[in-house]
């Protein structure tokens, strides 16, 4: 069973890639996952949650390069959900562009 969930997250993960490919945006996912590998790293308290401070010193430039748009809440730090939905909410805003510019032609 384990092993279905391990293929399934997987499986979800590449399709997440190949979306991101296909929006222009397979850069900032790779960024993105690297970033999320360097997390624990970089979160030296280990409280699952990273401060700007934690970024500005840790191996995560895209989350220190992004952290004030990541940190949505204020709160003055991120967590790996804040991450995958800044990075989500990227490929949403690239997504939505030329459907916006068709509409004013």
């Amino acid at each position: 069973m384990r092993h279905h969930a391990l293929l399934f997250a997987a499986l979800a993960s590449l399709a997440a890639s190949a979306a991101y490919a296909q929006s222009g945006l397979g850069n900032i996912a790779n960024q993105a996952q690297m970033q999320l590998k360097n997390f624990d790293i970089a979160d030296k308290n280990k409280d699952g949650l990273l401060t700007k401070e934690e970024a500005e010193n840790g191996p995560v430039p895209f989350i220190r390069a992004h952290f004030d748009a990541i940190d949505k809440n204020h709160r003055g730090a991120v967590s790996k959900q804040d991450v995958i939905e800044y990075v989500q909410s990227l490929q949403r805003g690239r997504s939505a562009e030329p459907a916006a510019a068709a509409s004013t032609h």
